[in-house]
């Protein structure tokens, strides 16, 4: 049984080209193997690339020329499709040469049989890869590239968008409370003038105060962390009865009850726990039972901080709950009420750059949504 080309010195009519000097010096590698994969015979331009002698490979089965992955893709892929189909095309593999590198090949495989169909040499064209690999590698890491660029403009934009959104959302309170201070205006004595400005005011600052802080929460979406105005052994208590206060205007069919003593120092921005009381309030308000009271209750041990608002209403499905710290997610899967469900992510975005954590409780009675923080600083 022989697979060898025609004898050295044999050529076609009309001094045509030699067929042994074109196999061997082919600029591809040629093997042929038996049915028992076995080499019968390899052109001298692949055991050139391997380093070794035509005649040290006869009889070698093909896998001592087959790196490890070499060898998975010929009994996965050539050997398996060529017991049904006449050739196999476009194979990768790798050889491995006598120095223990690795060659990169694109096979294609063609079978030889005899009258009644049974295999008698397996024939190989092994071509050269290595540029092929590397286009390829380029190709994929240029893809990359471009896929990592997309992503971070998409992100840029989802920034953007939250940005506005934010915005709009945080400035909804103190415009409301201002507005609802021009309305009592109009209808105030005297007297009561001075304390409905007052109030304006602070409101009017507050406002001034979420612009900035807004920029900062962007800047933390984009990697810069949220900036923070730390003030040592503030005192918590007027900034939680401010924003209470400011609710209970904005929302004078709501009952909001205070339930805290003398607080003691805490180190904290007095402007972002007002502001993440402002949005625990109003999620409280638009996704609670408003016909009773909604409880705003905070706490100091000896290390630790605690601020909670508690409101009647539906239990929140457990199903939900950890998504509802996401931006743009609402505390009912069907949502209602204004809001583009962006309160609780920046709640989780403040409790964090203080070193603490929001927590969730919900049961048929009531939800409660809790600031668990360190009361120093960088504790």
């Amino acid at each position: 049984m022989s697979d060898r080309p025609a004898a050295e010195g044999t050529t076609r009519p009309n001094g045509g080209e030699d067929f042994a000097d074109l196999y061997d010096h082919a600029p591809c590698g040629y093997v042929s193997l038996d049915p028992e994969r076995h080499i019968v015979n390899i052109n001298r331009t692949l055991a050139d690339w391997l380093g070794r002698d035509v005649d040290d490979l006869l009889g070698r089965p093909v896998s001592d020329i087959l790196s490890f992955g070499g060898k998975i893709a010929f009994e996965t892929h050539i050997a398996p499709r060529l017991l049904l189909e006449s050739h196999v095309d476009d194979i990768a593999l790798d050889l491995v040469a006598a120095g223990g590198e690795k060659l990169p090949v694109i096979a294609n495989a063609a079978t030889k049989r005899d009258p009644q169909g049974a295999v008698r040499f397996v024939r190989l064209t092994l071509l050269a890869a290595a540029e092929r690999r590397n286009f390829e590698r380029g190709l994929i890491a240029a893809r990359a590239r471009a896929e990592a660029e997309s992503e971070a403009q998409r992100s840029a934009a989802e920034t953007r968008e939250q940005f506005i959104a934010v915005l709009g959302h945080d400035l909804r309170n103190p415009i409301a409370a201002i507005e609802a201070g021009i309305r009592a205006l109009r209808r105030a004595d005297e007297a009561k003038r001075e304390q409905i400005l007052d109030a304006m005011a602070v409101s009017s600052k507050r406002a001034h105060d979420i612009i900035e802080n807004v920029m900062d929460l962007a800047r933390g979406r984009l990697g810069q962390g949220m900036q923070l105005s730390i003030e040592r052994n503030c005192d918590i208590g007027p900034v939680v009865d401010h924003v209470t206060a400011e609710m209970q205007q904005i929302f004078p069919d709501c009952i909001f009850e205070k339930d805290h003593d003398d607080l003691g120092p805490v180190d904290c921005d007095p402007q972002r726990i007002g502001q993440l009381l402002s949005n625990l309030l109003s999620n409280a308000v638009h996704h609670g039972d408003c016909s009773q009271p909604i409880r705003v209750s905070a706490r100091t041990d000896r290390e630790r901080f605690r601020l909670s608002v508690v409101n009647a209403g539906d239990m929140i499905p457990p199903e939900h709950r950890a998504l509802l710290f996401e931006p743009f997610r609402r505390a009912k899967a069907e949502g209602h009420g204004p809001g583009l469900g962006l309160g609780l992510f920046i709640c989780q975005m403040i409790a964090s750059a203080h070193g603490g954590k929001m927590a969730l409780e919900s049961d048929p009675v009531r939800t409660i949504f809790t600031l668990d923080m360190p009361r120093g600083f960088g504790d």
